[in-house]
């Protein structure tokens, strides 16, 4: 396939989905509920509404919409540090656009500038130390968030603010390991899950043998896949062969792109700069070993929390929690649909989003509200 178009043909979604409602009964057997299939991917999420894939499934199969993206999964309190370190003198915040709204218990970033921090949207960690050379008087902090997606950039950038002797230059680490996060998911007691739909961003950088523990320990089918239409029914088709055949394995739908042994020379960074907390919270997913990422000892000179100083201890437990009446927490594991929660598209909606999952384009709610799902509250 070379162009676009290709990847969203009506003639071979047509021919997937009739395979896939072939196969889905066989796949389901006589189970009396469906087969629970998760994206993990906020990517995949919204592909999946935006082309109406999931009215096309058969009943036979219901998705299970997963943690959506790195900003779904910050902890409130992580947020307070953002705000905590930008209110320092002399500290020029920058980050992603995504995490700008992201509410705290006190205030968001954009209201932290709105107050006269001195808060900036990047594009890149490029960006960030681009405006510590400019400005060496200040200290320049990064907000260094995302999945393995992320990792080797921001673990690029400290090397290289490292060659520099670069003194004025620190990443606030909040990066997240995907193999970890989905153990925590597996383990979960009140979600059941069949199969899930892995994130291909992040497969690019890790390969696909870190998924391996999910057929191995947990028997439980995987398919790495892309974002396009014929990716996800691909994909799909992939998944329920497997049910259909009694298989279980670790199959890569997006070879174009993913390769088995991942970016060599990125992991080879994140090694050299990272090294896994032995303890993290996270919104909806509780505390975690070996899922958060933390910066070593040989690069602690770059390191905000211990530069800086934060008001929370990230392995303590002080998560900030998400007020009593708002379900973000359930809809990030799963176990609840965003239409099920009280607040979805009333007080929260993406012009005054109360909860991470509304803020961040992948997150599950603000794919509901963009692609027509309001109808389902009243269902």
């Amino acid at each position: 396939m070379k162009y676009m178009d290709e990847f969203r043909d009506p003639a071979t979604a047509k021919k997937l989905v009739e395979e896939i409602k072939r196969l889905a009964p066989i796949a389901r057997g006589q189970r009396d509920m469906p087969l629970q299939i998760m994206e993990f991917c906020g990517g995949h999420t919204h592909t999946l509404f935006k082309y109406g894939i999931e009215s096309m499934l058969p009943a036979d199969i219901e998705m299970v919409h997963g943690p959506g993206c790195p900003v779904c999964v910050l902890p409130m309190a992580r947020v307070d540090d953002c705000v905590a370190i930008a209110e320092q003198p002399g500290v020029i915040f920058t980050t992603f656009g995504d995490a700008m709204r992201v509410p705290g218990t006190r205030k968001s970033l954009l209201q932290a500038k709105a107050d006269g921090c001195d808060v900036r949207m990047v594009y890149s960690p490029m960006d960030a130390l681009a405006i510590a050379r400019k400005n060496p008087e200040r200290e320049v902090v990064f907000f260094a968030l995302g999945f393995e997606t992320t990792m080797p950039s921001t673990a690029l950038t400290l090397l290289q603010a490292h060659r520099e002797g670069l003194q004025n230059f620190s990443l606030f680490c909040n990066h997240i390991t995907t193999p970890a996060t989905m153990r925590a998911i597996l383990t979960d007691p009140d979600l059941r899950l069949d199969g899930f739909l892995a994130p291909g961003h992040v497969s690019m950088v890790i390969g696909t043998h870190p998924y391996d523990f999910v057929t191995r320990d947990y028997h439980k089918p995987l398919v790495i896949t892309g974002f396009e239409p014929l990716d996800i029914l691909q994909a799909l088709w992939m998944l329920v062969k497997q049910f259909a055949e009694g298989r279980c394995e670790v199959e890569n739908q997006y070879a174009r792109i993913v390769p088995e042994v991942g970016n060599v020379a990125g992991l080879k960074a994140i090694a050299e700069v990272y090294e896994t907390r032995e303890h993290s919270e996270f919104r909806g997913l509780g505390n975690i070993g070996d899922a958060g990422i933390q910066i070593r000892e040989a690069y602690a000179a770059y390191d905000a929390e211990k530069k800086l100083g934060l008001p929370f201890d990230f392995a303590q437990g002080a998560v900030g929690y998400d007020p009593e009446h708002l379900k973000c927490a359930d809809v990030l594991r799963g176990v609840m649909k965003p239409w099920e929660c009280p607040a979805f598209a009333k007080t929260c909606n993406p012009q005054n989003p109360l909860g991470a999952l509304m803020v961040s384009p992948e997150g599950s709610c603000a794919a509901y509200y963009a692609y027509g799902k309001l109808a389902k509250r009243n269902t």
